[in-house]
C-alpha cells in the first residue's frame, strides 16, 4: 500500500512540475483552459495526478479557478505585478539584510556569484536559464536569512513574476548580473545596510525597466 502511496506522489508531483514549466515557459499562455482529460492524455498519466496537480498550481496562484469550476492559467497585469514588486522590495530587503548578519551561506553564495560571472564573460543564456538564476539566488537570500515563512512569501512572489516574461527586457541582462554581484558581495561581507539598500536598488530597477518597457512605442 505504501509502494502504491509513492507512485501515486510521484505521479502528481511529475505532473504539477510539467504543468508548471509549461506556464512559466509560456507554453501554456494566460488564458489556457487546463481540462483535466485533455492534460491527462497529453502527459501520459490518469485525470486524478493531473487534478493534483492543478488544485497545487491553484494554490500558488499560477491558476485560477471559476465559480463554474473551469481553470485556466492566470493573467498577471502590470498592476498585479507592480503590486508584487512592491511586496518584494519590503520583504527582501529584509532578507537580505538578516543574511548579512547570519554569517551563512557564503559557500552557496560564492557559487551563485561564479555562475552571474560565467554568464557575463560567456555567451548569454537563455531566458529561462537565466530566469532560473535569478530565482535560485533571491530564494537562497531568503532562506540565509532564516526565516522559513519569509522564503516561503518570496519564493511565491517570485514565482508570480515568472508569468510576466522576463526574457522580454533583454536591456535589464548585464545591470542586474552586475546587482546581484554587489548584492552577494554585502552579504558575504557582513555588511546589512549596504545588503539592504543593494536590494532595494535591484528590485526598484526592474520595476521601472518593466514600466519602461510596457511603455515603449514598437
Amino acid at each position: 500500500m505504501n509502494q502504491i502511496d509513492d507512485v501515486a506522489r510521484s505521479l502528481g508531483q511529475s505532473a504539477y512540475e510539467r504543468l508548471r514549466n509549461m506556464i512559466l515557459d509560456g507554453t501554456l499562455p494566460s488564458g489556457t483552459r487546463l481540462q483535466e482529460k485533455t492534460f491527462a492524455e497529453r502527459l501520459g498519466v490518469s485525470r486524478t495526478p493531473v487534478r493534483e496537480a492543478i488544485g497545487q498550481l491553484v494554490s500558488e496562484g499560477l491558476v485560477t479557478r471559476s465559480g463554474g469550476g473551469v481553470t485556466m492559467v492566470n493573467s498577471i497585469s502590470l498592476t498585479d505585478v507592480m503590486e508584487i514588486l512592491h511586496l518584494r522590495r519590503l520583504l527582501e530587503c529584509e532578507a537580505a539584510r538578516q543574511a548579512a548578519l547570519s554569517n551563512k551561506g557564503v559557500e552557496e553564495l560564492s557559487a551563485l556569484r561564479g555562475r552571474i560571472i560565467e554568464f557575463l564573460d560567456g555567451p548569454r543564456p537563455d531566458a529561462e536559464t537565466h530566469a532560473q538564476l535569478d530565482d535560485d539566488l533571491h530564494i537562497a537570500i531568503a532562506r540565509i536569512a532564516g526565516s522559513h515563512l519569509l522564503k516561503e512569501m518570496i519564493e511565491n512572489l517570485k514565482l508570480k513574476t515568472r508569468i510576466f516574461d522576463q526574457g522580454s527586457i533583454p536591456d535589464r541582462f548585464e545591470p542586474g548580473c552586475q546587482e546581484h554581484i554587489r548584492i552577494i558581495d554585502a552579504i558575504i561581507a557582513n555588511g546589512p545596510e549596504a545588503a539592504e539598500e543593494l536590494m532595494r536598488t535591484h528590485i526598484t530597477n526592474a520595476r521601472e525597466a518593466i514600466i519602461g518597457h510596457i511603455h515603449r512605442p514598437f
